[in-house]
């Protein structure tokens, strides 16, 4: 294992709360690979106003009991989360994951909380002290319930991972919610994704915003990927089949697809649910763009939401804005794009890993990414 694998919990938890990126590794623009729109200022899903991100990186020990995990957290409206919820919309491309709270989002159009996501094994965990986070900040909801059905997503971590350890505690899911902040955000190894793998390179979390304009009004898409997805011979980066040009002796030929992605939208445009469920399903094309075909085994869950409309949970009657069908064709391609740097930075920010029994994960060659990408590019 490199020294930079070898990480104590609490120096761990120190540098991803603070929002440094991941041992210093470069994203995936610093490297000069060319992607369309215009990202905001972080060029990450907290460029959208009031959305924050803290992480909770658990990375210790070696063998059979290696802890390669952590969790991510997601706050629509940072301190306002619990009071103030946000419509939403969600979308599965394949099913073969888990993302709690998703019945009551369809049902009701909104998401009532943060989102977390975790290791496959650690949902559980994460959903019950979520619970108690919430009942920790002072007050009932409006109807005078402590009623809570959180949303906590996973993608499987135990190539890296000793997952039936049970390493992620109560106390990683509250530092991460009481540390999310604003701002620029790690990346690559660290959260929940501190022990994922996608086409079968080292990859993790990865974040991308875009600013587009409707009718003259300014609005921000930011998205957050845990990608533990793909086989290495249908990577493509910036339209490059990279995956069929850099074929290396750990790529697995014949490899089926059975990872998963969590792809979480923002968007400060008000849109109403069945509006953000159409944005959901945009994520499946910026995944599609990478290279993902989304396999069998494969769950591929996407959530959005929406900032705006803050009165919208209030009991009594809400004057609701919404732009209307026509106009989200720019929010659509926002969409499309983020996803895709946000994948193509997780894989930029990892840094290669050995977990449990002594497997190792290489992170991807930038040398040789940009050896294989230059000559294809041109002068775009």
């Amino acid at each position: 294992m490199s020294k930079l694998s070898l990480v104590l919990v609490p120096v761990a938890f120190f540098l991803s709360m603070q929002g440094y990126a991941a041992a210093g590794e470069p994203r995936a623009r610093d490297l000069g690979i060319p992607f369309d729109g215009t990202p905001g200022p972080h060029n990450a899903i907290t460029d959208v106003g009031g959305v924050t991100v803290g992480y909770s990186t658990l990375i210790e020990g070696s063998g059979a009991h290696a802890v390669r995990t952590g969790v991510t957290a997601i706050l629509p409206r940072n301190a306002a989360t619990v009071d103030k919820p946000v419509f939403a919309g969600l979308f599965s491309l394949n099913g073969n994951g888990e993302m709690t709270g998703a019945h009551w989002i369809e049902e009701s159009g909104f998401l009532e909380g943060p989102v977390l996501i975790t290791n496959t094994h650690s949902v559980g965990t994460v959903r019950d002290a979520v619970i108690q986070w919430r009942v920790r900040q002072g007050k009932p909801d409006a109807s005078g319930y402590w009623w809570s059905l959180p949303v906590v997503a996973e993608t499987w971590d135990g190539d890296l991972n000793d997952i039936n350890g049970f390493h992620v505690k109560a106390e990683h899911v509250f530092a991460a919610l009481d540390n999310a902040h604003g701002g620029a955000i790690a990346e690559g190894n660290v959260g929940g994704g501190t022990g994922m793998v996608c086409h079968e390179y080292k990859c993790g979390t990865g974040a991308s915003s875009r600013v587009v304009r409707v009718d003259d009004a300014p609005y921000t898409v930011g998205a957050l990927v845990q990608a533990n997805y793909g086989v290495r011979s249908e990577l493509r980066i910036a339209g490059v089949p990279v995956g069929q040009l850099m074929r290396s002796d750990s790529a697995q030929s014949g490899k089926r697809d059975q990872g998963s992605i969590i792809i979480v939208v923002a968007t400060d445009a008000p849109l109403l649910p069945h509006q953000l469920k159409r944005i959901a399903r945009r994520a499946a094309l910026g995944l599609a763009r990478n290279g993902s075909y989304a396999g069998n085994g494969s769950g591929d869950i996407f959530l959005a939401f929406s900032t705006a409309n803050e009165a919208a949970g209030e009991v009594a009657p809400a004057t609701l804005r919404a732009l209307g069908n026509e106009q989200m064709d720019g929010l659509f391609l926002a969409t499309v794009q983020a996803v895709e740097e946000s994948i193509v930075n997780a894989l930029i920010a990892a840094t290669t890993m050995t977990g449990v029994n002594g497997t190792t994960v290489q992170a991807i060659d930038h040398k040789e990414l940009l050896r294989v990408l230059r000559p294809r590019l041109g002068k775009r």
